[in-house]
């Protein structure tokens, strides 16, 4: 099952949520599982899974090189470009690879063959084993703005049958839906705030629209007040779990530890959060 972590804005807890979620199905259910760090422009998940590294991969797209002695700068392949990576300078184009989206479509239309192709790197994807977990971390380069690219990138590393956690960039952006389309279900983390409730109805409306099955998970309770349970009541939207406002994981937060490692009691939340997940999903199906 491919289950992604995802909220409305950031500072949720999304991302301890979904490091302590892929602890607990490594350590209580015994299960091999990958985790992949889809908020590529600034993983974290690697503070709290330390391990050993397996390796780096470098990404790049394809972008246009053009040959001088061929083009007879018609700019055909400047009208065909919708993400204004091409202007029109000179004896040839002049290319923007920032902008460049690497569809290749420059390329097709050119009618004197004057395009080729070569690699502009976007970012890399680094490898590492915690224990049985298997973390891939996406990393945008500076200045790159193709965090989409990279997420589908990413995903495409993902091994098939072991179960799957995503952790989702926060926010609706076109990355967090590059995120998302594929999974089987999807947990929104939100806190019991003004902004939390306000970020959470937005993150709802995504997912319907992408029609992905869904539930809630409250981080911080306590903290607010009860306007996000009678909203999640009102839209029968399931709450999986409600993690309290306790110190004590905010000061272990603060050192990188995992919840479930530094508070045991812990251990028994993420376990029946799982539970409640395979429920719901299983309910959605049958239905």
């Amino acid at each position: 099952m491919i289950v992604a972590i995802a909220s409305g804005k950031g500072g949720t807890g999304k991302t301890s949520l979904a490091v302590n979620l892929a602890r607990t199905l490594e350590r209580i259910h015994a299960m091999p599982v990958q985790l992949l760090d889809c908020d590529v422009e600034e993983p974290n998940a690697h503070l709290f899974l330390a391990g050993t590294p397996l390796g780096e991969e470098t990404i790049n797209i394809a972008v246009p090189d053009f040959d001088p002695e061929k083009c007879d700068a018609c700019d055909k392949c400047v009208e065909f470009c919708q993400f204004n990576a091409l202007a029109s300078v000179g004896k040839t184009p002049l290319l923007f690879p920032e902008l460049c989206h690497g569809c290749g479509g420059c390329t097709l239309v050119c009618p004197q063959d004057a395009i080729r192709e070569k690699d502009y790197r976007i970012g890399v994807i680094k490898t590492a084993r915690a224990g049985s977990i298997t973390l891939k971390s996406g990393c945008l380069d500076v200045g790159v703005s193709l965090a989409s690219t990279l997420v589908h990138a990413l995903k495409e590393r993902q091994e098939d049958g072991i179960t799957t956690l995503l952790d989702a960039p926060p926010g609706t952006a076109c990355q967090a839906v590059a995120t998302l389309r594929g999974s089987d279900f999807v947990v929104l983390v939100t806190e019991p705030t003004p902004f939390g409730l306000h970020d959470l109805t937005l993150a709802v409306d995504t997912v319907r629209a992408l029609d992905l099955r869904f539930g809630v998970v409250i981080n911080r309770a306590g903290v607010g007040d009860d306007r996000v349970q009678r909203y999640c009541a009102a839209e029968d939207i399931p709450i999986l779990l409600e993690i309290p406002d306790d110190r004590r994981v905010a000061e272990a937060y603060s050192r990188g530890e995992l919840i479930v490692d530094a508070l045991p009691d812990y251990r028994e939340h993420f376990a029946q959060l799982w539970h409640n997940i395979e429920h719901h999903a299983a309910l959605e199906v049958a239905a």
